[in-house]
């Protein structure tokens, strides 16, 4: 690869400017922006995906420090060869990152555009075709799809072909659909109608430990109108959506003791408390068959939606039905809330559960100890440290008493519950107001470029560390994704819709293209 012939170990954050020549007149509308990027897009259809793929062939767990080296300095050849020149910026001992900035003459606003390269850990025993080999299929692997050789390919590429790859989605596809929108809005000399940033992160799968003494280094350089975040899938039903907020999260480790060694369960069953009963009477005292949290005072500093944020729910298409029938589920959770009305609201996830053995390997023993793994999605208004302090007085309140290290025999004595509680740092949640002119602004501009409205969510599901953002840079944050929603983020067999990686450019380019005279009140909502 072109890139394998520059020097690895690029450290820091790399910072490119990219100076836009004098444009002409601008289009006239977002549909028209898309239009002509869609023309531009299938005549170019293969560069981008062999450029995508290129990107994908680079293995980055994030873990993985020199790999994620070699991702910054591919990223830096991607923006040279749209005319960069790059400049690194320090932040040791953390991961390099890549800004990217292209200044338009005469333009007002400036938009930061974030996405992360980095990606979560891959074992190639799972996968179908090795995570870092990108290959393009004729469909889904579930329904049997073929291997496409995308060098002899003719004709327009298939909406539904898909390409798989670890970060094919998540989220090296958005930063692909972003360098194209570039290269499309040039070709067609339509003309940025803002000044651009673009910030992508080397470290968001491994926690984002240092994003925030990187953002509070680079503050000055960070600086914009709006932050766009390519990150997560479109809505449920398809459509793309613009997400204002986001659920903040925290993790929680506990360990349940029981005796010193493992006991006969004949010979002391009924008598040596057995820590997996224990575990469970925990859990279940924490959280309700219908996910309502029983933390006392938990619900207390959630903030309620606002008026715009309800309708925003009852306008959105419910895709409700069609998941409990794909996802085989008798019943859902929430007594009756939909789906989004549940994600407004805190939840309580038991992740994995720990102790001793079952099926072929079990024992009939009282094990030593049971371990479960919990996260918490936070909503506005909860700061993870309240969120801790009231988990805490409800165990204690219960009789276990509470640890942060390993109890010694002296304590397990002395207590008849014994809990050690190992916290992760986590982040609040964050959310912009969807009255905001630019909230607006984004939404229309995307109602108009594509085929169908967009769906306006209050609040992801899933969390982003953007309260950090907020928090350092003072800046609306609004997140619009293009990924499909089915694409094994995380998980085995990764893949990207190519349709879906073709509206995308569409849409971030016509985004580029109008948002500037939005933001100045050309374009409401």
């Amino acid at each position: 690869m072109e890139w394998a012939k520059r020097a690895l170990g690029v450290v820091g954050m790399v910072a490119v400017t990219l100076v836009a020549q004098e444009p002409p007149a601008r289009a006239e509308s977002a549909r028209e922006v898309a239009e002509r990027v869609g023309d531009w897009r299938r005549g170019h259809e293969r560069q981008v995906l062999n450029e995508l793929m290129e990107l994908l062939e680079i293995p980055n767990v994030a873990a993985d420090r020199q790999s994620i080296q070699r991702n910054a300095e591919a990223l830096v050849i991607l923006l040279e060869r749209r005319g960069a020149r790059a400049e690194i910026l320090e932040n040791e001992p953390g991961p390099p990152a890549v800004l990217g900035e292209i200044l338009t003459p005469g333009a007002q606003r400036t938009v930061v555009f974030y996405a992360h390269y980095d990606g979560q850990p891959a074992d190639p025993a799972d996968w179908t075709t090795p995570p870092w080999t990108p290959t393009l299929r004729d469909g889904l692997l579930s329904e049997g799809a073929r291997v496409l050789d995308v060098t002899t390919v003719e004709g327009e590429m298939a909406e539904d072909w898909r390409l798989y790859g670890r970060s094919a989605s998540d989220a090296k596809g958005p930063i692909s659909a972003m360098l194209a929108a570039l290269d499309a809005l040039r070709d067609q000399e339509i003309p940025l109608s803002v000044n651009l940033k673009v910030f992508l992160e080397g470290e968001e799968e491994a926690g984002s430990a240092h994003l925030e003494s990187m953002l509070a280094r680079h503050r000055d350089r960070l600086d914009g109108d709006v932050w766009l975040f390519g990150d997560g899938p479109v809505h449920q039903s398809g459509r793309v959506q613009v997400v204002y907020g986001v659920r903040g999260v925290m993790g929680l480790e506990i360990t349940c003791y029981g005796p010193r060694r493992p006991l006969h369960s004949g010979h002391y069953g009924n008598w040596a408390p057995n820590p997996i009963a224990v575990l469970s009477e925990l859990v279940a005292g924490m959280r309700d068959s219908e996910g309502r949290i029983l933390v006392n005072g938990f619900y207390d500093d959630v903030e309620p939606p606002s008026e715009r944020a309800r309708r925003a729910m009852r306008d959105a298409p419910a895709p409700d039905a069609q998941l409990v029938e794909e996802l085989a589920l008798g019943r859902t959770e929430g007594d009756g809330r939909s789906l989004m009305e549940s994600l407004l609201l805190p939840a309580l996830n038991l992740r994995g559960v720990r102790a001793a053995q079952v099926g072929a390997g079990a024992r009939n023993v009282i094990p030593t100890e049971a371990r479960a793994s919990i996260d918490f999605r936070l909503v506005p208004g909860q700061t993870p440290e309240r969120v801790r302090a009231l988990v805490e007085a409800h165990l204690e309140k219960e009789g276990y008493h509470v640890v942060e290290t390993e109890p010694d025999l002296e304590t397990r004595r002395a207590h008849p519950r014994v809990l050690r509680l190992e916290w992760e740092e986590g982040y609040a949640a964050m959310g912009t107001p969807m009255d905001l002119p630019v909230s607006l602004s984004v939404a229309a501009i995307l109602d108009d470029a594509l085929d169908e409205p967009v769906v306006r969510v209050p609040l992801l599901g899933g969390s982003l560390p953007l309260a950090w953002f907020e928090e350092a840079l003072e800046t609306p944050l609004i997140i619009v994704p293009i990924v499909n929603p089915d694409n094994n983020q995380h998980a085995a067999d990764e893949n990207l819709r190519i349709g879906h990686l073709w509206r995308g450019i569409e849409a971030y380019a016509a985004l580029l293209a109008r948002l500037g005279p939005a933001l100045e009140g050309d374009q409401g909502e």
